[in-house]
C-alpha cells in the first residue's frame, strides 16, 4: 500500500532525510521512531504532500504521488490521507461538529451524507456529547480526538500521525493509545505515526523504521528490534530499559572493559559488547567479569527491582529479583555474563 523508494530531502546543503527506501502493505501501521532533529517529520511532511522530496518517490496504493527526481507531486488534498498534528488545529470558531463536517462540505458530501457520517465518526470516539462544543470548551484530550475525528471523517486511505500524544498526560496517552489501535482495525486505513516514544511504538506498530540523522537504522517488526538489533544505536534506543553497551578494547594480549583485564574474546580488535539487563546480575564482591559502579537509580519495575550505576563514562542497568540494601551513591559490583549477547564493530554495526 505504502512504498518509499529512495527518498532524500535536503533543506540548502543540509540533509534532513537521507536515501530513505520502506514499503508496508495494505491495512499496516508503520511507526516511524527516533530522537529529535532525525527527519521523521520531515519524512511525514513529505508522505503528507507538504514538503517536495528531493529525490526518490512515493508511492500509495501503486499511485506515485511524489517524484523528487522530476520535482514533482500531487497536491495534498488529493493523496486520500489525512494528517493529524501534534497541535491539534482545531477551528475555534468551530463547533465540535463544524470541525469534523468541515472536509466533508470540501469533498461536496450531500448535508445528509455529512451529518451521518458525523454522527458517526463522533460515536466511534465516543465524543458525540461533545457536538454543540466549541475547542475552548473541551480538554485536551477530547480536542485530540476531535481532531482525529475530523481526519477520519472523509475514510482516507493513509492515515498519518505527527507525535498526536505528546501533549497529553501520562494516563490519557495510554488510554488513547488503545483508542487509536481500536480505530486503526475500525477503519483498516494503512497508518504512518511519527513519535519519539518506543513504548508507543513497541505497543502500537505492525512495522517500526528507527531513524538516527536522516536514515534509518532499521526497519521491521517491534520483535525484530528487540531480539536483532542491527546496530548499536537501535539496540540502545529501543527497549525497557535500554541494553548495555559496553566498548571492548584490545590491550596487548587481552582486552579491557573500564580500565580491567577481562576473559572476553571479541570477533574484531575494539567492539562493542551489548548486555541485556535482565542478564546482569550483583556480585556480593568484585569477580573477574565484574564493574565496580556508583548506584545512581533504583526503582520498581514489573515485580522486580532496576538498578542503574555509573562508571566513568558509561552506565549500566541490571533488573534483579530483590531490592540491595544501598543508597544512592554506594558502590554496586555488577556481574556481567560469561558471554554478550551480540556483538557490534566500532561503527555500530552488528557482527553476526
Amino acid at each position: 500500500m505504502l512504498e518509499i523508494k529512495n527518498l532524500t530531502k535536503k533543506f540548502n546543503d543540509i540533509a534532513a532525510v537521507k536515501d530513505v527506501s520502506i514499503s508496508v502493505p495494505d491495512g499496516a501501521f508503520l511507526v516511524l521512531l527516533g530522537p529529535s532533529g532525525c527527519g521523521k517529520t520531515t519524512l511525514l511532511r513529505m508522505l503528507a504532500g507538504l514538503e517536495l522530496p528531493s529525490a526518490g518517490q512515493i508511492i500509495f496504493g501503486g499511485q506515485t504521488v511524489s517524484d523528487g527526481d522530476k520535482n514533482w507531486s500531487v497536491d495534498p488534498a488529493k493523496r486520500n490521507s489525512g494528517l493529524v498534528f501534534q497541535s491539534y488545529a482545531l477551528w475555534p470558531h468551530m463547533s465540535v461538529q463544524g470541525n469534523v463536517e468541515w472536509p466533508l462540505k470540501v469533498a461536496n458530501m450531500s448535508k445528509s451524507d455529512r451529518l451521518a457520517r458525523v454522527t458517526e465518526v463522533l460515536q466511534m470516539l465516543d465524543i458525540n456529547h461533545l457536538a454543540d462544543r466549541y475547542p475552548n470548551e473541551i480538554s485536551g484530550g477530547q480536542q485530540q480526538r476531535v481532531a482525529i475525528a475530523r481526519t477520519i471523517a472523509p475514510k482516507p486511505s493513509v492515515l498519518l500521525f505527527d507525535e498526536p500524544l505528546s501533549n497529553l498526560d501520562a494516563k490519557l496517552r495510554v488510554e488513547m493509545r488503545t483508542e487509536l489501535m481500536r480505530l486503526h482495525r475500525a477503519t483498516g486505513a494503512t497508518t504512518v505515526y511519527v513519535t519519539h516514544d518506543q513504548i508507543e511504538a513497541m505497543t502500537m506498530a505492525t512495522h517500526v523504521a528507527v531513524m538516527n540523522d536522516g536514515r534509518v537504522q532499521q526497519f521491521g517488526t517491534p520483535d525484530d528490534l528487540i531480539n536483532a538489533p542491527e546496530t548499536s544505536f537501535v539496540a540502545t534506543f529501543v527497549g525497557t530499559p535500554p541494553n548495555n553497551m559496553i566498548p571492548v578494547i584490545q590491550n596487548g594480549i587481552g582486552h579491557m572493559i573500564a580500565d580491567k583485564h577481562m576473559p572476553y574474546q571479541p570477533p574484531a580488535a575494539d567492539c562493542l559488547a551489548m548486555f541485556r539487563a535482565e542478564r546482569l546480575t550483583l556480585a556480593d564482591g568484585e569477580t573477574p567479569t565484574s564493574l565496580p559502579m556508583e548506584m545512581v537509580e533504583i526503582s520498581p519495575i514489573a515485580g522486580r527491582t532496576m538498578i542503574t550505576g555509573l562508571n566513568k563514562d558509561f552506565r549500566l542497568t541490571a533488573i534483579v529479583d530483590n531490592a540491595p540494601a544501598l543508597r544512592i551513591g554506594d558502590t554496586v559490583h555488577m556481574q556481567l555474563p560469561a558471554q554478550p549477547d551480540c556483538w557490534f564493530d566500532a561503527n555500530g554495526e552488528r557482527i553476526n
